[in-house]
């Protein structure tokens, strides 16, 4: 099993969440899976991003057996590889962090909601968040229980369509389907939640942006019409 370009592309993923800003501490994780390998990597339990190498990413089945690694995963492994095992196959990274903005609205217990056009390029409607964890749930199987009722949340809704959610109490929860759109989507959202903080201390009555300016901007730039940006460029 070649699990080297896996585990540099967790590696490279959990160090850029530092210079996004989305980080404190250690309050922070990137999954990445291979799906052909059946397998994923994620960050170190508790180790300082700056420290972090290849050599520290953990490689998991989607068991929960660790594969190659001697350190401990990650705490918040069992949430990520719930989410790589039942999102649809195109996601193939999650990113967890404790961002500020994002942080406020799930300890708000409040969707996030989409009222201009910065939030309509990356989430199709509000962020969801979730129902509270019961106290079964937070005694028992914490983390894997984090992870069902992210799932749970998204049983009428499209995941890739809107690749984030907020864990009520807790934080946000972001993928994509590499390593730097997942870390790309958590900036994405913090952004969008530092400015609806904004918009709604200026009028807490603001309202949703419009139906059919969210499609368009949505649309530009995902799906089968998108044209936002650059073709590859040929060499």
């Amino acid at each position: 099993m070649n699990t080297r370009d896996l585990r540099e592309a967790c590696c490279a993923a959990n160090r850029q969440l530092p210079a996004t800003g989305l980080v404190d501490l250690t309050f922070g994780n990137v999954s990445v899976c291979d799906r052909a390998l059946g397998v994923f990597a994620i960050k170190p339990s508790g180790v300082p991003y700056d420290q972090l190498t290849p050599d520290h990413m953990v490689v998991l089945d989607f068991d929960g057996q660790v594969v190659e690694g001697t350190l401990k995963p990650s705490s918040d492994e069992p949430t990520h590889r719930l989410l790589l095992r039942h999102l649809p196959e195109v996601i193939t990274s999650v990113v967890h962090t404790h961002s500020r903005n994002a942080v406020a609205f799930a300890q708000a217990g409040r969707d996030l909601p989409c009222l201009g056009t910065t939030h309509s390029d990356y989430f199709l409607g509000p962020v969801p968040v979730t129902r509270a964890l019961t106290p079964d749930e937070v005694s028992g199987a914490y983390e894997a229980a984090t992870g069902e009722v992210i799932l749970e949340c998204f049983q009428d809704r499209d995941p890739v369509a809107c690749p984030a959610v907020l864990v009520r109490h807790h934080g946000p929860f972001t993928w994509g389907e590499n390593a730097p759109k997942a870390v790309e989507n958590a900036l994405a959202l913090d952004i969008c939640a530092d400015l609806a903080r904004r918009t709604l201390a200026l009028d807490s009555a603001a309202k949703p942006v419009p139906s059919h300016l969210l499609h368009k901007h949505h649309s530009r730039k995902h799906g089968p019409d998108a044209y936002y940006g650059q073709n590859p460029i040929k060499t």
